[in-house]
């Protein structure tokens, strides 16, 4: 991977670890911080929901998590010289898991909010949601805008009451709608050849493309309803957070991130 052929990469991460290492020796905030509880116990706790793929999911059989951000994880305890424990977490309950401190970050393809900040901290961000058009492969050439979407003649169809329903309202107002019920799905109506489009998330999209090599992601002007993806963690250990924002910064420069995007989101689509 190219973030390991640069020739920097090991002085990088020991200017890292470094950050940590004498935190005994700082002041009280350095001491009690997770950071330094991470290191003196040599395990990171990272809380997961396995059920997010490509960023999480857990093998039924195995039970061993793999993604997007446990590959993440797992580079993040190799830098700071611990093992990963992956704490098995639920969407409900992330805040209250934090806050509890049953983990010492959530790694599973959290959204950025201000509510969601209002009792937790939050990373920069590392990766980019969004939502974007999922069509039959032969049809890209076909769709290269989402102003080629809105069009008499075009289906969109979407899964009833879910966020992309309601989006679809919102983006499309001379296509023709197509709400289908769960367990029903908005892109099995696009592989039976029922409509045209579907709209999702980039990661859902990613996860489906790679399912159904027949599916792709549509190469539109822009995707829409963006928002930032980051890390959970508390929101009172500055020193903590301090850490992961600086191992972010590495990581992007050294092409981590960039890596695992291409292994992740983007193959074969």
């Amino acid at each position: 991977m190219r973030y390991a052929e640069t020739g920097w990469a090991m002085l990088a991460v020991a200017l890292l670890l470094a950050i940590g290492a004498r935190a005994q020796d700082r002041p009280d905030a350095a001491r009690t911080s997770h950071l330094n509880r991470i290191l003196e116990a040599g395990t990171l706790r990272v809380g997961t929901t396995g059920d997010f793929p490509p960023m999480t999911s857990r093998d039924p059989d195995t039970k061993s998590y793999v993604g997007y951000d446990i590959d993440a994880a797992g580079e993040l305890a190799r830098d700071l010289g611990v093992t990963p424990t992956f704490v098995p977490a639920d969407w409900k309950t992330l805040i209250n898991g934090i806050v509890a401190d049953k983990y010492d970050i959530v790694m599973s393809g959290v959204s950025m909010s201000l509510e969601r900040a209002k009792v937790a901290g939050f990373t920069q961000p590392y990766l980019e949601f969004s939502t974007v058009p999922v069509l039959r492969r032969k049809n890209t050439e076909r769709f290269r805008s989402w102003a080629d979407i809105d069009q008499k003649g075009v289906t969109v169809a979407t899964t009833l009451g879910t966020v992309f329903d309601a989006q679809a309202r919102e983006f499309f107002k001379t296509a023709a709608l197509k709400q289908v019920e769960a367990p029903a799905a908005g892109y099995q109506e696009v592989l039976s050849g029922r409509a045209d489009v579907t709209i999702t998330s980039n990661i859902d999209a990613a996860a489906l493309v790679k399912r159904y090599p027949e599916l792709a992601i549509a190469t539109v002007d822009r995707p829409r309803a963006r928002r930032p993806a980051s890390f959970l963690v508390a929101q009172n250990d500055q020193v903590w957070l301090n850490y992961l924002n600086n191992w972010i910064t590495v990581k992007r420069m050294l092409g981590f991130f960039d890596d695992l995007e291409k292994k992740w989101l983007y193959a074969g689509n």
